[in-house]
Parts: structure tokens; C-alpha cells; sequence
């Protein structure tokens, strides 16, 4: 009961919030919000700890969903170590942030329409990490999607968050159409939707074959195609990434919410929660590896020349995302968990971190325009320079152990790719290293660059702001220590066994602990190069930068335009589609659909009306004639007749 009350709080929240909030005191709003959030968090630790105990698994049944020939779905909700981890990731991070909007939303008209989207939000989530089924999966696989078009274009007479929240609707939906596929293939191959069902027949899906446009596939690898597709759109990785930066339109708890505990995580989660698919399909682990690896080294060159704030933040996370997709090709399952656990804390601290810097400064973006910050809202450095080494991989920070994980786990793996995929992480994390530090000289230190009208507003976050900060400030500091041998211990590799499947011939989680020493201390070393040279460049000599970005132009704007992967797409298919359904607007709905339908129709009865009113002269011996011609025609059709 306790796992279904998890569930369900958030969604009770959403329908009261929204429905009756604004009969509601503000206040009352708020508070029953964000309670209904912070249950659901407690019961999920609560859940944890039954797990990291020892091997608890358990499946809720709650009622028959679908029943339709072959197709048969139950609706319950299934509970093991994956999702337990989960479970904390979600309701923690959402718990925080609906606090965190308290303050930050506090002028906003529409508060009580922002915590209902919220609320959704997470309960989409938690429907998906709790599925026990890939049809359920799906519904809670849409519903982030949905809600996160809602919270995007929260701010929806801004054209800029219209837009954005299209483009993230539209662009999922590219990977959500592979998903689907995805799934389809595994029913027709087994007759079932269930996770254990499915897993069972691994053998039997590996060794039979699918026809697709003409040609014959392993069933096996082509439908772990089609659902990494899903995840490549859900997660933003390269190629199917273009939304996640434009998501910044949204209000910033929104970027919080979606880049650290929800939307872009459920790509990750579904890769580990299908992993005894996954193991069995080297090709694809392979494309997994090559993609996460280019995703990681892309974000992070763009990340280099952003000024937005939230941008940079945003494209860390498509960076990190991309690591986590190394370590899932690498077969290293639980360490991608890891870095998703523990990357959920130090980001979503950088985000609401952003978010303060934000308010402080009047809602400026562009860093180029702070400066000096560090002496008028101390506090908020102090969280932003402790979620930026997370981030960056400081030792004995929770990043340290996750990032450098997920490099030892691609250096000592059999995949295909594996070695490429090593050496572009090892630059992406020198690479990360330099824009973070970029992002934290040139907002709190150097020269201050403050509009007078601004800097005279300056000043520090509200308690409410503050508290969220100092929690996760805690999380990023203590969590990668703490729960670090529950990940990538040997030792504890029978909690995961029933979540998360690795064949007898992986041992890479065993293998990462022999690393050589250059390997383990790669990225500790690529972190003190990035440090060293941006503070270089922007503390000693802050000229630099405009120098070399004159002299390398064409390489600054490439990366500034963010390797043209937009304009390339809006000429190939935006321009295309527009133009093509333009077309058919106008031929096929203007003029044949609407000619030959509802405009057709109308107009001919319009013609028939003025052709008979022509008929109503009002003189009376017209009438008279009329009718005495009716009449002879009349009789004589009888006569004739007779």
C-alpha cells in the first residue's frame, strides 16, 4: 500500500492543485504541494533501505488494464533495486524543487497551475520507473512528455517557450515512434508486454529473425535498436539532442526538474531496465558506446563559447548524459545508475544554484554581463562552487567516484568502440572542467560587468530558495562516498541481480578495481587542466579568449552555432515539411476537402436558394399564372394517363 500512496500522492496533487488551487489560499496551494511530494520522498528511502538490506524485490498488482486477444495488460507496480534507486532520485529532487518554486515562482499569477504541471511531472515518472510492463512504461514514457510540453511552454506568450516546447514535443515523438517499434516487435515476437515474460525468452528472441522493409533481421538486435531509439530522443543524445537546450525557456525549477531527475533520465533507465535484452545484442552495446561517447565530446565543445547561464548547465547535462550511455554500452549498468544518482544532485544544485543567480540579478542570463558576484550573494557561490566540482570530478566529491567509474569501465570493456569511446571522455572531462570554471570566474570573480540599474538591486536568495541549496549541497558532497560500494563493489552485485542481468562473460564491474594508475588518475588530471586553464584565461590574462576567437573564427562560430545540427535540420526537414504540408493545406484541404465538403455543400445550397429566390417576384398574378399552369400539368398527366 505504501508503494502505491508513493505513486499516487504526486497525481492526487496535480488534479487539487490545478482544479481548486485558485479557490484555495496560496499558501494552503503550496504547502499541500509540496507535502504531497515530500511523503512519497520518505517512503522511497524507506524503500531503499529495504533494498541495500538484501535482495528485495516485490510486484504490486493493482487491477487488469487491457485484456484484448493476445494483448493482455496488468496494471501493477514492481519494486526491486533499480527502482528503488529511482524512486529516491525522482521524489528527492522533485521534493526540492517544488520548495525551491515557492520562492522563485512567488510573483508569478499562474503559481497554482505551475505546481499542478509539477506534481504531473513527477507522478509520470514514477509510473515509468515503477512499470512492470513496457505497455505501462510507455504511458508514463508519454506522460513525462506531455508534461514536460506543459512546463516548457509554461511561459506561453513568450513565442521563444512556444517554440521551444514544440520542438521537444516534436522531436521526442521521433524517438517515441522507434520505441513503439521497439516494443511492437518483442509482442509479436512473444505474445507479451510483460519485463520478466520477455526476459525470459532472450534466448528465443536471439535466435529468431524479423522482416523489416523487405529484409530479414535478428529479432533481438533490431527491436534493442528501435528502443535505444526512444532513448536516444528522451535522453538527447547526438542527433536527437536539439530540444534539450531550447527546454531552458522554461521557468529554471523546470530545467532543474527535467536535466537532473526525470525526463532525460528515463533514456537511461530504460537501457539498464532492459538489460538482459541489451547484454545479449553486442552490435548494438557497440552503437550505444560510439553515441554516448560523441554526445559527451559534441556537448561539451558547444558548452565551451555559450554565455546563457542555463545553456551551459543544460549542455553539461547532454555531456554527462552521454557518459552514462558509455558506461550502459560498456555493460557497466550499475555505474550508469550511479552517475545518474549522483549527477541528479550536483546538477539540479547547479541549476537552482543558476536559478538564485538569476534572481539576483534581476533575470539577467549572460554571464558576460555579471561578474564580481561573489562578494554580494556569498551563499550561493559557496553552493555553485561545490555543485561545479561535482561536476568536474573532485576528489571525494559524489561525481569523483561516478565519472571516474564510467572511464575505468570503458577502458577495461570488450565492446566495440570501447577504446574511442575512453580517450573522447577523458578530453570531454578536461573539457567540462574548463566551461565549468569558465562559467564560475567570469559569473563571481574577474571584473564586475553589472548595469548600475541591476547592481544596486543585487541580493541574496530567500531562506526558501537557500534550503533547497544546503540539501543538495549535502547530497553532492556526502552521496558518491557513501553508496559508492553499493554500485561498483563486487561485493554487492546480489542487490541488482533481480533488476539488472549481466552475463556470465562481463566482468567489467570486477575488472574496473585493476585499472592501471594512469587510467584511474586520467581524470583527475584532465579536471586540474581545465581549472588551471581557464582561470589562465579569464583571472590572469581574460584577453585570451577574444583573441582566439578572432583568430580561430570559423572553428568559434561552428561551435557557437552549435555545430549547425539546427540549421541542418530545419533545411533537410523543417523548411520540407513546412512546404509540403503547406501544399496539402491549401490543394487538399482548401480546395479539395473543404471544396468538395462542407465549402462545396454550402455554396451550392447558397446558389440553389438565390436561383429559386429569383422566383419570388411578389407580384399576384404571377402566382396566379403559376399555379394555373400547376394545375393544368396536373390534370393533364391524369388524363393522359387514363
Amino acid at each position: 500500500m505504501a508503494l502505491v500512496f508513493l505513486v499516487f500522492l504526486p497525481l492526487f496533487s496535480a488534479l487539487v492543485v490545478g482544479l481548486f488551487g485558485k479557490r484555495l489560499n496560496l499558501l494552503v496551494s503550496h504547502i499541500f504541494s509540496c507535502l504531497l511530494i515530500i511523503i512519497p520522498f520518505f517512503i522511497s528511502i524507506y524503500f531503499l533501505n529495504l533494498s541495500l538490506s538484501g535482495n528485495y524485490n516485490l510486484v504490486v498488482p493493482l487491477f487488469n488494464w487491457i485484456n484484448s486477444g493476445d494483448l493482455s495488460s496488468e496494471w501493477s507496480l514492481r519494486l526491486d533495486m533499480l527502482t528503488s534507486v529511482m524512486l529516491v532520485v525522482v521524489t528527492s529532487v522533485s521534493s526540492l524543487v517544488h520548495i525551491y518554486s515557492i520562492g522563485y515562482m512567488s510573483h508569478d499569477p499562474h503559481q497554482t497551475r505551475f505546481f499542478s504541471y509539477l506534481s504531473f511531472f513527477t507522478f509520470s515518472m514514477l509510473i515509468l520507473v515503477t512499470s512492470n510492463n513496457f505497455l505501462q512504461l510507455f504511458f508514463g514514457w508519454e506522460g513525462v512528455g506531455l508534461a514536460s510540453y506543459l512546463l516548457i511552454g509554461f511561459w506561453y506568450k513568450k513565442d521563444t517557450a512556444n517554440s521551444a516546447a514544440m520542438k521537444a514535443f516534436i522531436v521526442n515523438r521521433v524517438g517515441d515512434f522507434g520505441f513503439l517499434i521497439g516494443i511492437a516487435i518483442l509482442f509479436l515476437s512473444t505474445r507479451s508486454l510483460d519485463f520478466d515474460t520477455i526476459f525470459s525468452m532472450k534466448e528465443q528472441l536471439l535466435e529468431s529473425s524479423v522482416m523489416f522493409f523487405g529484409y530479414e533481421f535478428n529479432t533481438l538486435n533490431t527491436a534493442c535498436f528501435f528502443l535505444f531509439m526512444g532513448a536516444m530522443g528522451k535522453s538527447a543524445q547526438l542527433f536527437l539532442h536539439t530540444w534539450l537546450p531550447d527546454a531552458m525557456e522554461g521557468p529554471t525549477p523546470v530545467s532543474a526538474l527535467i536535466h537532473a531527475a526525470t525526463m532525460v533520465t528515463a533514456g537511461i533507465f530504460l537501457v539498464a531496465r532492459c538489460s538482459p535484452l541489451f547484454e545479449l545484442s553486442p552490435s548494438v552495446l557497440s552503437f550505444i558506446t560510439i553515441i554516448g561517447a560523441s554526445t559527451a565530446f559534441f556537448a561539451a565543445t558547444v558548452a565551451l563559447v555559450q554565455n546563457d547561464i542555463k545553456r551551459i548547465v543544460a549542455y553539461s547535462t547532454c555531456s554527462q548524459l552521454g557518459f552514462m550511455f558509455v558506461a550502459l554500452g560498456s555493460g557497466a549498468y550499475q555505474i550508469a545508475i550511479f552517475h545518474l544518482f549522483t549527477h541528479a544532485f550536483f546538477k539540479a544544485l547547479l541549476f537552482l544554484g543558476s536559478g538564485s543567480v538569476i534572481h539576483a540579478v534581476s533575470d539577467e542570463q549572460d554571464i558576460r554581463k555579471m561578474g564580481g558576484l561573489w562578494r554580494l550573494i556569498p551563499i550561493t557561490w559557496i553552493v555553485m562552487l561545490i555543485g561545479t566540482l561535482g561536476l568536474t570530478g573532485a576528489p571525494l566529491m559524489s561525481g569523483y567516484y561516478s565519472k571516474d567509474g564510467i572511464i575505468e569501465a570503458a577502458f577495461v570493456s570488450t565492446t566495440q568502440g570501447h577504446n574511442f569511446a575512453f580517450y573522447l571522455l577523458v578530453f570531454s572531462a578536461l573539457l567540462t572542467s574548463f566551461y565549468s570554471w569558465r562559467l564560475i570566474f567570469l559569473t563571481f570573480h574577474g571584473k564586475n560587468n553589472i548595469s548600475k540599474d541591476i547592481f544596486s538591486k543585487i541580493h541574496e536568495s530567500p531562506k526558501v530558495m537557500l534550503f533547497p541549496l544546503f540539501v543538495l549541497t549535502f547530497f553532492t558532497i556526502f552521496s558518491g562516498a557513501y553508496f559508492v560500494d553499493y554500485f561498483m563493489s563486487y561485493d554487492y552485485q546480489f542487490l541488482w541481480k533481480d533488476s539488472i542481468y549481466l552475463s556470465p562473460s562481463n566482468h567489467v564491474i570486477e575488472a574496473i578495481h585493476h585499472v592501471p594508475k594512469w587510467v584511474k588518475y586520467s581524470p583527475l588530471f584532465m579536471m586540474i587542466i581545465g581549472l588551471a586553464a581557464s582561470f589562465l584565461f579569464y583571472i590572469l590574462f581574460p584577453g585570451i579568449p577574444r583573441y582566439l576567437a578572432k583568430a580561430f573564427d570559423p572553428i568559434y562560430k561552428f561551435l557557437l552555432n552549435k555545430w549547425y545540427f539546427d540549421e541542418l535540420y530545419e533545411f533537410l526537414f523543417v523548411s520540407n515539411i513546412k512546404k509540403i504540408g503547406t501544399f496539402f493545406f491549401n490543394i487538399g484541404d482548401k480546395k479539395i476537402i473543404d471544396g468538395f465538403g462542407p465549402d462545396g455543400i454550402s455554396s451550392r445550397v447558397l446558389y440553389f436558394a438565390k436561383q429559386i429566390g429569383k422566383l419570388q417576384t411578389g407580384y399576384i398574378y404571377h402566382y396566379a399564372f403559376a399555379m394555373l399552369f400547376g394545375l393544368t400539368v396536373f390534370i393533364s398527366y391524369f388524363f393522359l394517363k387514363g
